[in-house]
């Protein structure tokens, strides 16, 4: 497919500031793609995974937007960016425009293209839809999602080529209880080259965390060089789509 002819379904496109990892704070231009392989049973954005919502928008007139935003950051974010073919196109495209480009992905599917920054967040556990969940009578979505969520393979490529290319990774995790760290170091311990201050822990939800209710995280992030991810746009605009 020729770039001018490629598209993406596209749930909502918006500018802000970044609110989670590495980069937070900086103004960004979101591209958020309508469509994921997997259910999270607290998926804070069910118009792109649950329930897909949106339109086809050519990967032209994206990276145009984004130009026009005046920003020099762009996300690229879903559901999942990276089941589809044309996001190569669209980072490459956003890439040429002289934006730095992040792709927020679950890093179940692997594309080897370059970025500047994947920031990937594999999905623990704690994200299967729960049993009896009304979206999920039959429990296809939660069998699925065991099946595709953990792909260790996947994360050791999106680190291999970042390394090779000289561009950033990150591993962020969201977490609900301190059995989650087993977890991760399970995870951590079947890929090489991340590095500690790569890893971020973020704590699972959409409001601000209860003062002194996240300190355990603190804890656990400070013993093993980690970093503590918080939400800063749910600080400032609470759980609001287009923020």
């Amino acid at each position: 497919m020729q770039e001018s002819a490629a598209a993406l379904p596209i749930s909502e496109t918006f500018l802000s500031i970044q609110g989670e990892g590495k980069l937070v704070g900086a103004a960004s231009y979101f591209v958020r793609v309508a469509g994921c392989n997997l259910r999270c049973g607290w998926c804070d954005t069910p118009y792109a995974s649950w329930e897909p919502q949106g339109e086809a928008r050519s990967v032209v007139a994206l990276v145009e937007a984004a130009r026009a935003s005046g920003v020099r950051h762009a996300v690229l974010t879903g559901g999942e960016p990276m089941i589809f073919e044309a996001i190569e196109g669209l980072c490459g495209g956003l890439r040429g425009a002289g934006l730095h480009v992040t792709i927020e992905t679950a890093a179940t599917v692997f594309r080897g293209f370059a970025v500047d920054l994947v920031s990937m967040s594999p999905k623990l556990a704690n994200s299967a839809p729960a049993a009896g969940d009304p979206r999920d009578p039959l429990g296809v979505w939660r069998e699925r999602h065991e099946q595709r969520r953990r792909r260790p393979e996947v994360v050791q490529a999106f680190i291999d080529q970042a390394r090779r290319d000289g561009t950033d990774v990150q591993l962020k995790f969201v977490v609900a209880g301190t059995g989650d760290v087993a977890e991760i170091e399970m995870l951590l311990g079947d890929v090489t080259g991340w590095r500690p201050d790569d890893v971020l822990l973020m704590p699972e939800g959409v409001v601000t965390p209860a003062p002194g209710s996240t300190r355990w995280i603190v804890a656990v992030c400070i013993a093993r060089g980690w970093r503590y991810a918080h939400r800063l746009h749910i600080d400032l605009f609470g759980h609001t789509r287009g923020t």
